[in-house]
């Protein structure tokens, strides 16, 4: 089978699609038949081998690429129960060190990995689904809003901003998005209720609109201390990027690391299924073009993922 490797540290020019051997089903595994995979910052980590220079993995000659998939399932492993060959898979994987990742044209994940795919969903669009849908729900879970407080989201137009805004919807929160003066319209129909040109002064602004501060952050923008003072007392901030500001004002600082989780998955990929969640694709790519999908990451200004097709 084909797969997107690194082998040598660099730019865009470093990824390699390489023939390997399929790999085998063992106990509790399934091996899933890509039908897409979609591109992250996480990649590019792994391509300049920040992990490693900064001790998140260990040095090895080989790192696979790619955190979500969507697919059909071709073989499975001794103890796995609740999947079979042939049916429709969503999945995430939160390892950087694997030799393979799901950007190939098959994949090994563990049957807790995965969850159902909702019947009528495309399974390419809904490899854009994972990641930043996990992520956006775990921020939300760590921060503990109630419904009817108030949200800030920065960076609210971005892949997990945008899930983040209809998931605080779905849980009755009040949204303040910042974004692009271009993105307006976009973050408002996705949940926002009131809106922030990332061209404004933040805070003052925040303020003013909502006096005392809000609730909580979700910092999808790493605007770090830039944000928190937008915070009331006593309130919740969440970085997305390892970068929460020391504590202030009984703020409670949280460095988000998001981990796979098929559960709340299940969830999200049903509530895409209904359209409670929009999948957005921006651009696919067969697999062996990945260089240009990194290029096009990198020039930024997507409104939806990058994916790859084998």
């Amino acid at each position: 089978m084909r797969a997107a490797v690194v082998r040598k540290f660099g730019g865009p020019e470093a990824l390699e699609v390489v023939e390997v051997t399929t790999p085998e089903a063992g106990r509790g595994e399934v091996l899933v038949k890509v039908a897409g995979a979609s591109v992250n910052f996480a990649d590019v980590m792994v391509r300049e081998g920040l992990n490693v220079k900064y001790g998140a993995v260990a040095q090895r000659d080989q790192y696979g690429l790619g955190a979500d998939v969507a697919g059909t399932v071709a073989a499975i492993g001794e103890g796995v129960t609740q999947y079979a060959v042939g049916d429709r898979v969503v999945g995430t994987q939160e390892r950087l060190d694997r030799e393979l990742g799901t950007q190939a044209e098959y994949v090994l994940l563990k049957d807790w990995e995965l969850a159902p795919a909702p019947a009528g969903t495309d399974l390419v669009q809904l490899a854009a689904l994972g990641l930043n849908a996990t992520t956006a729900d775990q921020a939300l879970d760590a921060l503990a809003l109630e419904p009817g407080q108030w949200l800030l989201v920065t960076g609210a137009a971005s892949g997990v901003g945008l899930y983040t805004l209809e998931l605080a919807r779905l849980r009755s929160l009040r949204v303040v998005a910042q974004a692009g003066a271009g993105d307006e319209e976009l973050v408002r129909k996705a949940g926002a209720e009131l809106f922030v040109s990332r061209e404004e002064d933040l805070v003052p602004v925040v303020l003013a609109l909502v006096p005392g501060g809000v609730d909580g952050v979700i910092d999808a923008a790493n605007m770090a201390a830039g944000a928190a003072d937008a915070v009331r007392h006593g309130g919740a901030f969440v970085s997305l990027l390892n970068s929460a500001p020391m504590a202030r004002r009984q703020v409670r600082m949280t460095n988000l690391a998001w981990h796979t989780d098929g559960e709340r998955l299940a969830k999200l990929a049903a509530f895409a299924g209904t359209g409670l969640l929009t999948l957005r694709v921006s651009q696919t790519f067969p697999l062996e073009e990945i260089a240009q999908a990194h290029r096009a990451l990198a020039e930024g200004g997507l409104r939806g993922r990058l994916v790859l097709v084998p």
